[in-house]
């Protein structure tokens, strides 16, 4: 075998990375079994860079451009010319390649609730997701703090820790902001910028950088959004007080059951007083015209009569309560034999259900006996 052959097999000449992938950031060149040959070409492509690692330690960074490794661009290669050696160098030298474009699209949003206090709310929790950019700043440092002797590295291996950095400053920054819940989606820009700005240093001893940051939604927990959009129901409607004892009729009219029932109950009462203080204003909330007199007793003007609430009671029939039923309608539950006098009941302000028989209002319903009924009948 010549010489030029010798040379051939053990050197290389041309030393070059074309990334035909999407996510690899650092790329070792192949050199098992090879020597760098003093004078080979280096060819860094644009959004390339080339970090040269001789004996262990990082000697040079190369940018984008053709370059001839040979002593007059690269003293540490000196002690390569070992002539006297065969050809064959003693020392270990590597060359990595690093991708410095940028990784566009990469995701970030919070695993956990972030807990915020909120100036109108109090202390609520919020969520939040978006994307951003990262890209290779420093290439000596990210192969020395990041990269180690990894052969290939890719843009997953490093975001995961990216990710917990940006939750880490988006949690302290929401919870120092100050900024209301509902005015947080006008300034998702602004917390934007702080953010990034505090991820920064962070990211910056990695050797990386972050040139674009996007907050795309900050939400509520579901619970929350709910009582939300009720309030916003009531500000369309107009009429706050109208609007509640709407909602109060309509939860009176659907049957209930347990606990429900019993709040359903109380809403009903309250919901009574209201429609009686409505009666005197007129509908939704207007109040009626005056009387043009009043009815008049040997000169002295009398008050109008003060309309009374009916009570409602709820009957409690194989352990789920019923109703709201008026006094009539219990009258005809006891004449059917629906209604007994061991029937548990139970009315707004009563102290717990009680037997029918031990409320005064209900026992006369079972000592009532209606007529015989005429001959004949």
């Amino acid at each position: 075998m010549g010489i030029l052959d010798f040379l051939t097999g053990e050197f290389i000449d041309v030393i070059h990375w074309v990334d035909d992938s999407r996510d690899t950031m650092v790329w070792r060149f192949e050199r098992e079994g090879h020597a760098i040959k003093y004078g080979a070409k280096l060819t860094v492509r644009e959004g390339q860079a080339a970090v040269f690692v001789h004996e262990g330690q990082i000697a040079d960074v190369f940018g984008p451009g053709l370059y001839m490794l040979e002593t007059n661009n690269m003293p540490i290669l000196t002690t390569l010319q070992h002539w006297d050696h065969g050809f064959r160098s003693p020392f270990k030298s590597e060359i990595y390649f690093i991708n410095t474009t940028r990784f566009n699209d990469l995701k970030w949003g919070t695993k956990n609730p972030v807990i915020a206090r909120d100036p109108e709310f109090g202390p609520v929790r919020l969520r939040a997701f978006g994307t951003y950019s990262m890209r290779v700043a420093d290439p000596a440092r990210f192969i020395a703090e990041i990269v180690g002797t990894d052969g290939e590295f890719t843009a997953d291996e490093i975001s995961f820790q990216i990710r917990n950095v940006i939750v880490q400053e988006f949690s302290r920054v929401i919870a120092s902001a100050g900024i209301p819940v509902l005015d947080m989606a006008a300034n998702t820009r602004d917390l934007g910028t702080i953010i990034a700005r505090a991820i920064d240093p962070v990211v910056a001893a990695y050797g990386l950088s972050i040139p674009e940051f996007y907050i795309e939604n900050i939400s509520l927990p579901e619970a929350v959004e709910a009582v939300l959009d009720k309030r916003t129901s009531m500000g369309i409607i107009g009429d706050l007080h109208g609007y509640m004892n709407f909602n109060a009729a309509e939860g009176l009219a659907m049957p209930g059951s347990g606990v429900g029932a019993a709040v359903g109950a109380g809403l009903g009462l309250g919901i009574g007083q209201q429609m009686v203080q409505g009666q005197l204003q007129g509908p939704w909330g207007q109040r009626a015209a005056a009387p043009q007199a009043l009815p008049q007793t040997g000169g002295v003007a009398l008050p109008p009569p003060v309309p009374t609430v009916e009570k409602v009671w709820h009957v409690a029939v194989n352990g789920v309560a019923t109703g709201p039923y008026g006094r009539g309608h219990l009258g005809r539950m006891a004449a059917e034999g629906g209604l007994t006098r061991e029937t548990l009941v139970w009315t707004p302000g009563q102290d717990g259900w009680k037997p029918a028989d031990e409320i005064a209002e209900l026992a006369q319903l079972f000592t009532i006996q209606p007529p015989p009924p005429p001959p004949g009948a």
